[in-house]
């Protein structure tokens, strides 16, 4: 906790450092001044996948929605921080003080979250957090609003799932840093709660993985499972060197979160897939119509390309600025953040709300199969839990 606490704080030197004054006000627009939000994501390098996606989705539901709001045009600033903190910091101290944008989004991974959410409190910015799943990033600024997931969210599906289906003992893998911890952490919890038994906890470095190692060390230890987080985009190269350690030949079953089976690259990993069970909040083969329109009009927008739990995370916080800026006729700043709290409504993922008291996402959790479906691989539901609100912070 003293750690914690001490990283907060240097963050919140950053945004002083970067030139803006402690009790900043948000800046007033005319009514003539289009809105400006800033879209930071990674759209080069090892995340590039999570950039793709989120700024896709980001400019189909403005395609679809219009290019007003309020009666002021909407500009849509899109920034590639290559997923390096440095960069994301200095991209928003930019989009603020010379773009003066009304609301700063996107955030492929929590480095890149935490990075920024001084610069969005001392600028009183809101700050749309569309990617990003570490539980604490709520806390790190009142001006934040979730619109992704949680990574305890996320393994609560599976770490129930597990013991109820004889699967007894388990090793855990996952990436060395915030959403991989989190991870590693409920699922032991609850795993164990279920009468399961985890046998050892592996942390792969989170750039340049190599599985390989990790991998043998769990198939010496004849788990019935290996329980896996990765980020979005790495779990073909999991699932190549999974079967070239010959794991799945020896019995030892793949679970996880829904990363490892991302909709996004899922087809590219092959029959290897098949069987995986995970868990998520978003699978592109959800069967509500929401969905199948989402899908359609996604792959229609951008050759082919399939929608993934990244996607889902930008188009639905594009609807919670559009409708918080509706609500404001325009205005930012902490009217902005207020119009985002408690809304609820129908994404292509289910039913969501964004919880009035944490600003963070309360959603249903999917129990999910590979399968193939019309000769391409899917995350095909099975069993659900509903509403589930961030259980991180309880653990």
């Amino acid at each position: 906790m003293q750690e914690k606490r001490i990283t907060l704080r240097r963050l919140a030197a950053v945004a002083i450092a970067a030139g803006l004054p402690v009790g900043a006000t948000a800046p007033a627009f005319a009514q003539s001044d289009p809105i400006r939000i800033g879209l930071i994501l990674p759209m080069t390098g090892p995340f590039a996948s999570t950039g793709r996606q989120v700024e896709a989705a980001a400019k189909l539901y403005m395609a679809q929605h219009g290019g007003t709001v309020a009666g002021r045009k909407v500009e849509l600033i899109v920034k590639d921080d290559g997923g390096t903190a440095d960069v994301t910091r200095r991209l928003a101290q930019e989009l603020v003080v010379n773009d003066k944008v009304a609301v700063l989004a996107g955030f492929g991974l929590t480095p890149l979250a935490l990075a920024t959410a001084p610069i969005a409190t001392q600028s009183k910015t809101p700050m749309v957090v569309m990617a990003a799943a570490t539980s604490s990033i709520i806390e790190a600024s009142p001006f934040i609003v979730r619109t992704s997931f949680t990574l305890p969210q996320a393994t609560l599906g599976i770490a129930e799932w597990a013991p109820k289906n004889g699967i007894r003992k388990v090793v855990t893998l996952v990436s060395d840093y915030g959403p991989g911890i989190d991870a590693e952490k409920v699922f032991v919890a609850r795993f164990t709660r279920g009468g399961g038994q985890v046998t050892d906890s592996l942390r792969v470095p989170l750039r340049n993985p190599d599985f390989a190692p990790f991998l043998q060390k769990v198939r010496d230890e004849k788990p019935d499972a290996v329980f896996v987080f990765l980020p979005s985009g790495v779990g073909a190269q999991l699932m190549k060197q999974f079967t070239e350690r010959g794991l799945d030949k020896a019995g030892v079953r793949l679970i996880g979160t829904g990363d490892v089976t991302d909709d996004d690259i899922l087809n590219d990993m092959g029959d290897a897939a098949l069987g995986v069970v995970t868990s998520h909040h978003y699978s592109a083969a959800h069967g509500s119509a929401a969905n199948k329109a989402f899908v359609a009009a996604f792959g229609k927008a951008n050759n082919g390309m399939r929608p993934n739990f990244m996607a889902v995370g930008g188009y639905d916080g594009m609807r919670v600025i559009y409708t918080a800026l509706e609500a404001t006729k325009g205005a930012g700043g902490e009217a902005l953040v207020a119009a985002m709290k408690g809304q609820s409504f129908e994404s292509p993922r289910g039913p969501v709300t964004i919880d009035a008291q944490t600003r963070d996402i309360v959603q249903d959790i999917y129990i999910r199969k590979v399968e193939r479906v019309g000769g391409q691989l899917y995350n095909v539901e099975f069993d659900s839990l509903k509403a589930v609100k961030d259980p991180g912070r309880g653990q």
